[in-house]
């Protein structure tokens, strides 16, 4: 049962656009408690009144004596701040004790400040650690979507959900949810939904899909049904250590599923086509990065045999994803540590999911066929300092409260990653953060001729039955066309 009106004091920090539209909002519903006060630093709003609530600053100076009861709660609206300026905002909340901290959308997801009260969330470590996005007009980027029919494979993993998320500003007249595990398309289909519901975005229709890439004739025919105008390929395996345990169907999945899916795509006259790559494509030493780069090819090389906008977007980690660190870190601290992490100078690339999505779905409109693009991730982030960050986030002190254990680099993983290989030049385009790759060095095998080697192993043919799932030979046979990965002498042929 909600709590009543009287029962619960919200403060907005913010006074901009995206706080007194929020405060409307509550007004409006009546049922989540009462504005009792903006806060906010701007001069000239201090002081006054918005709609009868007070305008209390500077921010600082005010959010300490505000504090009533435990019910309290802070809304912090400030989509167009950077990450030093939210840190100093919660510190100052977080001591004044608020019982409950939640944060709206960052402006890589509002389009035109239309924030609503039901993107609002309890902030996390993410919001806090990355760098600060870059700014992106959405509604200028997403204008190649309007009227089309947009197709997203992975729509319920982390990435694939928030490019639908901020495709429903995109005009776009259907969107295809695509996914092979029935809860998550379900999950991402009903927030979509509900989000519609409350006013966020356009009225687009939703379409769930459930099906399988790996599965040839079943991929042509949903493509010819479909009619799709674009695809963003985010499906996926992706964990490593999963992935050096499971070879055969990592590639069965990225690399044979992405040809499907491409093949499928060029037959239906399907004009744009942006596949999802990582870092851990560069100089692979992982059977999951061995397959990006595959499929990398795969789409690059569709590009010679069809006219069509077929491109690559390839970025580096992204921050709370499913199955990643920040998650980890977060049970593991929740648990009294100790944080665990692979070696002491291990670092990564990291963006923010958000941001991601912007600069994918701008590369999307502005990208040529036959490309590949890398995105501006910044400076790389030992590993060691996320997990201090994140261990001071929820109020602990690093090795005096929790510890940090290395544990050692496991199979599949480097100390490091890269964004572009070694005869691989970076060519900043018009697009800030968005560069695109000038290829060199010595070309990629053909795709078709690795496929056609592989596919044994991957599929059963009854006139070699002996290469059926046979990984020893998969790993030989990755070997030979990506040459930092080695077949390990343990490695079992099943």
């Amino acid at each position: 049962m909600a709590e009543s009106k009287k029962g619960r004091r919200i403060y907005i920090i913010g006074a901009g656009f995206t706080g007194t539209a929020i405060a409307s909002e509550i007004r409006a519903k009546g049922i989540f408690g009462e504005v009792v006060a903006f806060l906010d630093d701007d001069a000239g709003k201090i002081g006054s009144k918005i709609d009868g609530v007070p305008v209390l600053g500077p921010v600082g100076e005010v959010v300490s004596l505000l504090r009533q009861t435990p019910a309290d709660e802070a809304l912090i609206a400030m989509p167009g701040a950077s990450r030093e300026k939210l840190k100093d905002v919660f510190q100052l909340l977080k001591k004044a004790e608020y019982a409950k901290i939640r944060i709206l959308p960052g402006i890589s997801q509002i389009v035109e400040g239309a924030a609503h009260l039901i993107q609002a969330r309890e902030i996390d470590p993410q919001d806090l650690l990355a760098r600060s996005p870059v700014t992106i007009n959405l509604t200028k980027s997403l204008a190649y979507l309007r009227g089309k029919r947009v197709l997203i494979t992975g729509a319920g993993g982390s990435i694939g959900s928030e490019l639908s998320r901020q495709l429903l500003s995109g005009g776009a007249s259907r969107l295809y949810l695509f996914g092979h595990g029935e809860n998550s398309i379900y999950e991402i289909d009903r927030e979509l939904r509900i989000l519609q519901e409350e006013g966020v975005g356009e009225k687009a229709t939703i379409v769930p899909v459930i099906g399988d890439l790996k599965d040839e004739d079943y991929t042509r025919f949903i493509l010819d049904r479909l009619k799709a105008d674009v695809i963003f390929h985010c499906a996926a395996y992706k964990h490593v250590p999963m992935s050096e345990a499971n070879p055969v169907e990592v590639i069965r999945n990225n690399v044979f599923g992405t040809r499907n899916l491409v093949d499928a795509a060029a037959g239906a006259g399907i004009q744009r086509f942006v596949f999802i790559s990582t870092d851990k494509a560069v100089n692979p030493v992982s059977v999951y990065g061995a397959s990006k780069k595959i499929a990398e090819e795969i789409v690059v090389q569709a590009r010679a045999k069809n006219a069509l906008d077929f491109i690559v977007v390839r970025f580096g980690n992204v921050l709370g994803s499913r199955g990643s660190i920040v998650p980890l870190f977060q049970k593991q601290i929740l648990k009294g540590g100790p944080l665990t992490i692979t070696h002491p100078q291990v670092s990564r690339f990291f963006m923010t999911i958000p941001e991601a999505a912007s600069l994918v779905l701008q590369a999307g409109g502005v990208g040529e066929g036959g490309n590949l693009y890398v995105l501006d991730m910044g400076d790389p982030l030992l590993i060691k300092d996320l997990a201090e960050q994140m261990i001071r986030f929820y109020g602990f002190e690093p090795e005096k409260d929790i510890p940090i254990v290395p544990v050692g680099l496991r199979p599949g993983e480097k100390l490091s990653e890269d964004l572009r290989e070694a005869g691989e030049k970076m060519e900043a385009t018009r697009y800030r953060k968005i560069n695109r790759v000038i290829r060199g060095g010595k070309p990629f095998p053909p795709a078709e001729d690795l496929l056609a080697r592989l596919r044994p192993v991957c599929f059963r043919d009854p006139a070699r039955p002996g290469l059926y799932r046979n990984r020893r030979i998969l790993r030989e046979i990755l070997a030979g066309a990506v040459p930092n990965l080695e077949v390990p002498d343990h490695e079992p042929e099943y």
